[in-house]
C-alpha cells in the first residue's frame, strides 16, 4: 500500500511536468538544465544521505554480497538482451535499441527516490552499488549498442564512467564503513538537495511524455509486449530468485525496485547523441514510465505473496 501510495505521488508529479511543458512553463532548454541539476547535484546527495551520520546497520560482508549480485543480475540482463529482440521479431536495425532498453533501467530518476520514500535512506546504500556496473555498462555497451551498426565504436573512457554518480556511491561506502561524521549543517544540506530528487525527476519525466501521443504508443505491439516482459516477467523472476539466495527483504526490495523500474531516460539521451533511434527509445521510455505507475506496486504486492 505504502508503494502505490508513492507511484501515485510520483505520477501525479510527472502530471504537473507535463503540464507544466503544455502550458510553456517548460521548454528542451530549460528540461536540459534541470536534468543536469538532477544527475549532477540531487541524485549524487540523495546517494550521500545513504550513509552521512547514520548508524551502521549493514555488514561489510551484506555490501560485498550486493555488490556481487548487482554485477549478477546485469550479467543475466545482458544474456536476456543478447536474445529478446530476435524473439520479439524486432527489425535488426533496432535490436541496437532494444538490447540498451532491457538493460537499462531508470534507477537514478526513479529507482532511488522510490526506494528512499518506501524502504529508507539505509535502502539507498545497497541501491547506489547497482549504480557502479550501470554506469560502466551504459558508457560502453549501451553506447555501442544504440549507434547505429556502421557507426563508430566507443571505447572505455574513464572519464565516462568514473563520473559523479559513481563517485558519489564510493564515498557514501566509505563514509559508511570508516563511520566518518560530518557536521550537522552538512548534514542538513545533503539533506535538503536529496530531497529536490523525486520531484525534479518526475516533472522532466513528465515534460517527456508531451512527445508523444497515447494512442501512438499504444499502436507498437512489439513495444508493449516488451514493456510486459521488462516490467512483470523479469523483476518477478528476479525476485523468485533472489528469494532463493536467502536475502533479507530489504535488499529483496531493492533488487525488485531496480529490475521493475521503467526504461532509462539515458537510452534516448545517448541515442540523440549517437545517432541511434532516437523515437524508439523515447517511446521505450514513455511508455514503460507510464505502465510503471501499475507494474512496480503490482510487483510488489507478488513479492509479498
Amino acid at each position: 500500500m505504502i508503494l502505490l501510495r508513492q507511484m501515485v505521488v510520483l505520477f501525479l508529479i510527472m502530471l504537473v511536468g507535463f503540464l507544466c511543458r503544455k502550458k510553456g512553463l517548460l521548454n528542451d532548454e530549460s528540461s536540459k538544465r534541470i536534468s543536469g541539476l538532477v544527475v549532477k547535484v540531487a541524485n549524487p546527495a540523495l546517494i550521500l544521505s545513504a550513509s552521512i551520520n547514520q548508524e551502521n546497520v549493514i555488514e561489510g560482508t551484506e555490501l560485498l554480497f550486493t555488490f556481487l549480485l548487482a554485477i549478477g543480475m546485469y550479467a543475466v540482463l545482458l544474456v536476456i538482451a543478447q536474445f529478446l529482440p530476435g524473439i520479439l521479431g524486432v527489425n535488426k536495425k533496432d535490436y541496437g535499441i532494444y538490447k540498451a532498453m532491457t538493460v537499462f533501467s531508470n534507477i537514478g530518476f526513479m529507482g532511488f527516490p522510490v526506494i528512499s520514500a518506501v524502504y529508507g535512506n539505509e535502502a539507498l546504500l545497497y541501491a547506489s552499488l547497482f549504480l557502479i556496473p550501470y554506469n560502466i555498462l551504459i558508457y560502453t555497451y549501451g553506447v555501442n549498442m544504440i549507434r547505429p551498426s556502421d557507426g563508430e565504436k566507443e571505447p572505455i573512457r574513464l572519464k565516462n564512467i568514473s563520473n559523479i554518480g559513481v563517485l558519489a556511491c564510493l564515498v557514501s561506502v566509505i563514509f559508511y564503513l570508516l563511520k566518518l561524521k560530518v557536521p550537522v549543517f552538512i548534514e542538513d544540506t545533503v539533506g535538503m538537495l536529496s530531497s529536490l530528487t523525486a520531484p525534479l525527476s518526475m516533472i522532466i519525466i513528465g515534460d517527456a511524455m508531451t512527445k508523444f501521443h497515447i494512442k501512438e504508443l499504444l499502436a507498437d505491439v512489439r513495444l508493449l509486449i516488451f514493456s510486459v516482459i521488462k516490467l512483470l516477467l523479469l523483476p518477478i523472476c528476479g525476485v523468485f530468485v533472489v528469494r532463493l539466495l536467502g536475502c533479507d527483504p530489504v535488499l529483496t526490495g531493492v533488487c525488485m525496485v531496480m529490475l521493475a523500474t521503467p526504461v532509462g531516460s539515458m537510452t534516448a539521451m545517448l541515442a540523440q547523441e549517437y545517432d541511434g533511434n532516437y523515437e524508439l527509445a523515447a517511446k521505450g521510455v514513455t511508455l514503460t514510465t507510464v505502465f510503471s505507475v501499475a507494474t512496480i506496486p503490482l510487483c510488489s504486492l507478488i513479492m509479498v505473496v
